[in-house]
């Protein structure tokens, strides 16, 4: 089986036993397990094969590269700070000055100190072995579910479902999200998936094409290779084969489709082509938004609710919400528009949901994060857009608007599933509503989920890469007024201490790097008191992004006073590979508040390849999420009664072990693709 499921699997906790079972070997493989790794396998132990053992290597941490200071932390915090600083200034001069960049660069003055075998508590991995034919199975349903869901993919979502269409031609029952079926369509080139789209789609699947294949091109400026106008004209003749040619919403987008059909030289094929063609090339636009703005511009609520009802649907109301209601003249007008709003769309709820529960106020100046090509594109208001805005709504409308959302989502939902057990855990896991920009990996969970930091414990954040000559790990402390404070490798030679303590910054780890934080919550308070908030951040300064090199990230948790090797599989909580088509991406928060390691998990559309030169306060929104929408509550919408018994329900949402009923589904936190077609 191929490492690419073998990992999909092993993020779920599950252990893929292939071929002949030697019995000789399964208790040597056990134990290596439980030492190297500390895992514990809870069912299928006769399965066990030696090359598990790679398997969580290659998972957990293989061949890690040490730090710039080998004794990390200690030798880093018995050096003064101009030693410190000698140290790296060498480094820099040896590596950005000579240019050397093959040798991994280190300390010149520390001492190496001889570090003792592991003592720390570590907590227990629970996994189980499967044979190939059970897994097999779980793969079809998890990229089933995958396919059924209408939220965009994360890349490693998207890699899973090519592959395994690829490998077993599998046959796509459904696809739920028009951009997983763009995405399939572009790089198999079967026209047969053109039919799980419209017509309207066609210029965000030449939008995605121009940003695969062609960068710096935009839709406007098309220049296209012959065999991809081809491409394209074979799916709108598609399209109109298979009736999907939604011409009054192809309106909305008339003058690229004007551009697209001249450039790609097209030619009418029946008399619905040619309507078509004509339309998009003629003057008059009859597009629902046209309407719809005609009615704003008049002041006409009822009508332009009803043209948007009435042309697009529930979905398109609620994503025109914020505007129409600021618009309302009085309290009459916003009632109606509330009383329009109906449950059709969960998903779609549940995004406005967590928008109107921590609406800002009016002189706050605001963030915009939309994701594009699975990046996060950000932007903050300028003082002018503050000026101009007219989006505004009072608290109080925010307030109707989210009681009028939750009883939605309770009606939309309820009663779909049976008995449910939930662990009171899950009210710390969010929903899986954003993570096309996400990386994937073992321990990952949805945006916004949290996981409490436990006493005498410490973060020691990680990253680890090969092909690329430096990457940055840095960690940004934002105060209660959003103000930031930077911890990087440009202020830790002389801000080092056993609240806050960095491996120093490698220059040179083109054939293997490594940086690391530590960061002890008890002392870091008590030293700055001021930050509420801390952000863990990865930039390539070298330039490059993340996709074209190796690079791993994540946190151990380790003991204040910590003992074994720099990197400890053992104490590995999540490890995840960031390959995410830009400079920067946003790894994990800590809220010192609460004791909680928060997760982002964000790659952002950016060339930035410093961290504090970015702004970072906006990501706090992601630590409120599950106050307002969590696993929790999303399940006890979903259960018909909910039961305190597991051996009674029929579905278990729990990460712990508990008694399962042969009937019962279980749902982890990590079971994103059972939780996204659970939202359809």
């Amino acid at each position: 089986m191929k490492n690419l499921y073998q990992d999909f699997l092993f993020q779920k906790h599950i252990l893929v036993s292939e071929g002949h079972v030697d019995p000789n070997e399964i208790f040597p493989t056990l134990y290596s397990l439980a030492s190297l790794f500390h895992i514990r396998i809870l069912s299928g132990e006769k399965l066990a094969r030696p090359y598990m053992i790679r398997n969580c290597a290659r998972n957990l941490g293989e061949d890690v590269p040490d730090p710039f200071y080998r004794g990390f932390p200690e030798s880093v915090l018995t050096l003064t700070p101009d030693q410190r600083l000698i140290d790296q200034l060498i480094h820099y001069t040896i590596t950005y000055g000579w240019g050397l960049f093959d040798t991994a660069g280190h300390s010149m003055m520390e001492e190496i100190r001889p570090r003792t075998d592991i003592k720390e508590e570590t907590e227990v991995k629970e996994l189980t072995i499967v044979p190939a034919s059970e897994a097999m199975e779980i793969l079809q349903e998890s990229v089933s579910d995958l396919l059924a869901g209408s939220r965009p993919l994360s890349d490693s979502q998207y890699r899973l479902v090519l592959s395994y269409i690829k490998d077993f031609g599998y046959e796509i029952p459904h696809c739920g999200s028009k951009n997983t079926a763009i995405r399939l369509l572009l790089d198999t080139r079967d026209l047969r998936y053109a039919s799980l789209l419209w017509m309207s789609d066609v210029i965000k699947l030449t939008d995605e094409l121009i940003e695969k294949y062609y960068p710096g091109m935009t839709l406007r400026k098309l220049n296209l290779k012959n065999q991809d106008r081809k491409f394209l004209t074979g799916v709108i003749n598609a399209l109109f084969t298979s009736e999907k040619c939604n011409i009054r919403d192809c309106y909305e987008k008339k003058a690229l489709w004007s551009g697209l059909l001249h450039h790609i030289h097209y030619q009418p094929v029946d008399e619905i082509s040619a309507r078509f063609s004509a339309a998009m090339r003629g003057p008059e636009n009859q597009s629902v938004l046209s309407g719809f703005e005609r009615a704003m511009a008049a002041k006409d609520i009822r009508a332009a609710v009803a043209v948007l009802k009435r042309g697009k649907g529930s979905a398109a109301l609620l994503r025109n919400l914020n505007y129409i209601v600021s618009r309302c003249a009085n309290d009459e007008e916003v009632q109606f528009v509330i009383d329009q709003l109906d449950g059709a769309n969960g998903v779609v709820l549940m995004q406005l949901l967590q928008q109107y529960a921590s609406y800002p106020s009016e002189t706050e100046r605001r963030a915009f994060l939309f994701p594009k090509h699975n990046r996060l594109i950000v932007h903050t208001e300028t003082d002018a857009e503050m000026k101009r805005r007219k989006s505004n709504i009072t608290p109080a409308q925010a307030a109707l608007l989210e009681a009028k959302l939750r009883g939605l989502l309770s009606a939309t939902f309820s009663g779909r599933l049976g008995a449910v057990y939930i662990d009171s855990d899950m009210e710390k896991i969010a929903l899986p509503l954003q993570e096309n920009t996400a990386q994937s990996g073992f321990g990952v969970l949805p945006k916004g989920s949290r996981i409490p930091i436990g006493a005498g414990k410490k973060i020691r954040a990680f990253t680890y890469w090969e092909k690329v000559h430096d990457i940055d790990l840095s960690v940004i402390g934002i105060d209660g007024e959003g103000k930031q404070t930077e911890f990087s490798w440009r202020s830790m030679w002389n801000q080092q201490s056993k609240a806050i303590t960095f491996s120093g910054d490698v220059t040179s780890g083109y054939d293997g790097g490594s940086e690391y934080f530590d960061i002890d919550l008890t002392l870091f308070q008590k030293q700055m008191p001021h930050i509420r908030y801390l952000i863990f951040c990865d930039n390539v300064f070298s330039g490059s992004p993340f996709s074209s090199c190796i690079c791993t990230a994540g946190f151990m948790m380790r003991d204040t006073i910590d003992s074994g090797a720099i990197f400890e599989p053992k104490t590995v909580q999540t490890s995840f590979t960031i390959n995410c088509r830009s400079t920067f991406a946003y790894l994990f928060g800590l809220d010192l508040t609460t004791r909680e390691m928060v997760w982002l998990n964000v790659a952002r559309e950016s060339t930035a390849r410093v961290a504090g030169n970015t702004s970072l306060g906006f990501m706090t929104r992601y630590f409120d999420i599950t106050k307002v929408l969590n696993m929790k509550i999303f399940f006890e919408m979903l259960a018909t009664r909910i039961t305190d018994d597991p051996t009674e329900a029929d579905v278990i949402v729990s990460d712990r072990q508990v008694p399962v009923p042969m009937h019962a589904e279980v749902i982890h936190s990590y079971d994103f693709e059972k939780v996204l077609a659970l939202m359809q």
